[in-house]
């Protein structure tokens, strides 16, 4: 794709973002788009919304589980950025109508308190890189008509970012074993999934080296301060107006999500 079609790309996905309307997937649109160009997709976005004031806070990082992958046909996880406005407070209403297609799954949060910069990467250095863990849930939404998504059409997309709910029991990452690390997800009080931290890659942490790598040969570092999203543990939920989402983790707490009912 040439610099004017990945602009257009962009700017449609910007749009659905603004007029909350969803648009056809971009690879029945833009034919031969490849990985490269998915990439800039995402990244001309990010640029154009910090050129407006966002902020960039962090990164996710999608299709960890090998029966997503499969799915979609890969054999590796996926990436996005988070933005300042995608973070909200547990337990205070959110306004459902602020997405387009929501869903909801629990996550192991990663907060770092120094830079973390690939390629080369190790495990003992993102453990060094750690100032603590939390109890997280990602909302994941798409700008993509019925999710009917695809590898690249996920990846343009921000990877299908839509929102982050972070709790408040902060526990550092040497207190607790990451990959036996349990979850029970549950939707308006009713058990709907459970899931433990070897669900992602292995082990959570195992997502934070791959970003860390992934992005640092783009020349990206993960920032001091950044929240790292390292994929879920458990099946993701729809989410409906009204609706009260809990994640406990064994060892790191719990949080909740919380969503409006609709206003007539």
């Amino acid at each position: 794709m040439d610099a004017a079609t990945l602009a257009t790309a962009a700017g449609r996905l910007l749009g659905a973002y603004a007029s909350g309307k969803p648009i056809d997937p971009l690879t029945t649109t833009y034919e031969g788009m490849d990985l490269a160009d998915a990439y800039e997709v995402q990244l001309l976005q990010i640029r154009s919304l910090v050129a407006g004031g966002r902020r960039v806070e962090g990164h996710k990082v999608g299709l960890t589980s090998v029966a997503m992958q499969k799915q979609l046909g890969v054999d590796q996880p996926d990436y996005g950025h988070l933005l300042d406005s995608f973070f909200h407070l547990e337990h205070v209403a959110i306004p459902a109508g602020h997405f387009l297609q929501p869903r909801i799954e629990p996550e192991i949060a990663f907060v770092l308190k120094r830079p973390l910069r690939g390629p080369g990467v190790t495990v003992h250095e993102a453990l060094a890189a750690v100032d603590f863990v939390l109890p997280a849930l990602e909302i994941v939404d798409s700008r993509i008509a019925d999710c009917k998504i695809g590898l690249l059409d996920t990846i343009a997309d921000n990877a299908s970012s839509g929102g982050v709910v972070l709790g408040s029991t902060p526990t550092d990452v040497s207190a607790v074993d990451l990959r036996l690390t349990g979850c029970t997800f549950h939707r308006n009080g009713t058990l709907f999934a459970t899931g433990a931290g070897g669900a992602v890659l292995g082990s959570p942490l195992n997502s934070l080296v791959w970003l860390a790598n992934t992005v640092g040969a783009l020349g990206i570092t993960l920032e001091a301060g950044h929240v790292v999203l390292p994929g879920s543990v458990t099946a993701m939920a729809v989410v409906e107006p009204g609706d009260t989402f809990t994640a406990t983790f064994a060892g790191l707490g719990s949080v909740t999500a919380r969503f409006a009912k609709e206003t007539s």
